[in-house]
C-alpha cells in the first residue's frame, strides 16, 4: 500500500490494537487490488468509484463495518473529502437500528421488540441512504402500534450513535467549574465552539464531515443555540447544526433548505423525496444525541421535547431539554 506506514501510525493515534490495524491495512490492500484491477488508483477515485467498490462488498457479504470503514479511515487520512464524506453518510447510521433494538428490549421486552422488528426491512450496511427511508417509515408504524407515545419517544432518545460517554465529561467539569451557573456553562460552550470552527476554517480541515467556511462561523457565532444552548427558565434551548451547513445558509429553495438542515441518515432523502413520510416523533433519536452532554453534565438522564423539525415541515430542527430539578 503506497502510504502503508503513514495509515499505521494513523491508525495508533486512535488507540488500535495491532490486530486491528493489520486487519485495516488489509483491508485498505485489498481495495488497491480492486482498483488496480480496474486500471484505478484510490488516490484518484471518484466517489462513485468508492460506490462501486461498497457495491462489490455487499455482493460478496463483505460488508461489516470493519469491512468497510478501513478504506474510509484511509480516504479521511488523505484529506479526499468527498470520498470521506460518502463513507460518512453510508456508515453515519450503522448503529442506529441495532441500538434501538437494544432499548426498545430494555425497555418494552423481548417479545414487543420481536414483534416490531419482524415488520421491519432493513437494508444491507453501506446501502446508499436513499434505501433506508422505508425501513425508518416501517419502524416507527410499528412503534406506535405497539408502544404508548411516552415510550416509543423514550425508546427512539437514547444513545443510538453510541458515542462514548467520556467524550462528554469536559461539559461536567466545565459546569463545576462554573459553580453550577447554567447559563455562563452554556455561553462557555458556545464561546469554544465557534473557537474550534475558526481554527478548522483557518488550517482548511474538515469538522464532522463538514468544510468550515466563514458564513458557517458567523451563522453559528450569530446562534448560541447552535452547539451549546439558550436557557430559558426551566429548559435548555437547542437549534440543530445542518448537515451541509454552506449548503443550507446558501438555499432558497424552501424544500432544499430542509434537505440540507436533516443529518439522519435513515431518512433525510425522504426530505428530498417528499416519501414514504416521516412522522416528527422520529427524530427523537436526533434529540437522544443532542442531550448526551445534558445527561452526563447534569449526572442523570434528561428530559427532552422535540419543537420542530424538517419532517414538520420546518427548516430548521429545535429541541428543548429540561433541567433537573436539583439543578434549578
Amino acid at each position: 500500500m503506497y502510504k502503508v506506514e503513514e495509515y499505521r501510525a494513523f491508525l495508533a493515534k486512535r488507540d488500535m490494537s495491532k490486530e486491528k490495524i493489520q486487519q485495516y491495512v488489509e483491508a485498505v490492500e485489498k481495495a488497491e487490488k480492486y482498483f488496480k484491477a480496474k486500471n484505478k488508483k484510490i488516490t484518484e477515485g471518484k466517489v462513485e468509484d468508492f460506490r462501486e467498490y461498497v457495491a462489490h462488498l455487499i455482493e460478496r457479504n463483505e460488508n461489516t463495518y470493519d469491512d468497510l470503514m478501513p478504506l474510509g479511515r484511509y480516504v479521511y487520512m488523505l484529506d479526499m473529502k468527498e470520498p470521506w464524506i460518502y463513507y460518512a453518510a453510508i456508515l453515519g447510521g450503522e448503529s442506529i437500528m441495532p441500538s434501538i433494538r437494544e432499548r426498545l428490549t430494555e425497555l418494552a421486552g423481548d417479545d414487543v421488540c420481536n414483534t416490531v422488528f419482524s415488520k421491519v426491512d432493513e437494508p444491507p450496511l453501506g446501502s446508499d441512504p436513499e434505501k433506508y427511508p422505508q425501513a425508518t417509515k416501517q419502524l416507527m408504524e410499528q412503534l406506535e402500534k405497539e408502544l404508548p407515545q411516552e415510550l416509543y419517544r423514550k425508546v427512539l432518545a437514547g444513545n443510538h450513535h453510541r458515542i462514548p460517554l467520556e467524550w462528554f465529561a469536559k461539559h461536567k467539569k466545565w459546569l463545576e467549574e462554573h459553580d453550577r451557573d447554567i447559563d455562563g456553562w452554556l455561553k462557555w460552550m458556545h464561546d469554544l465552539a465557534v473557537a474550534d470552527l475558526e481554527e478548522h476554517l483557518r488550517e482548511n480541515k474538515v469538522w464532522f464531515e463538514q468544510v468550515i467556511t466563514q458564513d458557517i462561523v458567523d451563522m453559528v457565532k450569530e446562534n448560541q443555540e447552535l452547539l451549546a444552548g439558550v436557557r430559558k427558565g426551566d429548559w435548555i434551548y437547542n437549534q440543530k447544526f445542518p448537515y451541509a451547513p454552506q449548503d443550507w445558509i446558501d438555499a432558497e429553495d424552501p424544500l432544499m433548505k430542509r434537505y440540507y438542515m436533516c443529518h439522519c441518515p435513515l431518512a433525510r432523502t425522504a426530505v428530498l423525496k417528499g416519501e414514504p413520510e416521516i412522522p416528527m416523533e422520529w427524530c427523537y433519536c436526533s434529540a437522544g444525541y443532542g442531550k448526551l452532554r445534558y445527561d452526563i453534565a447534569f449526572g442523570e438522564e434528561t428530559e427532552v421535547e422535540v419543537l420542530e423539525s424538517v419532517f414538520s415541515g420546518s427548516d430548521t430542527c429545535r429541541f428543548r431539554i429540561k433541567i433537573p430539578e436539583s439543578w434549578r
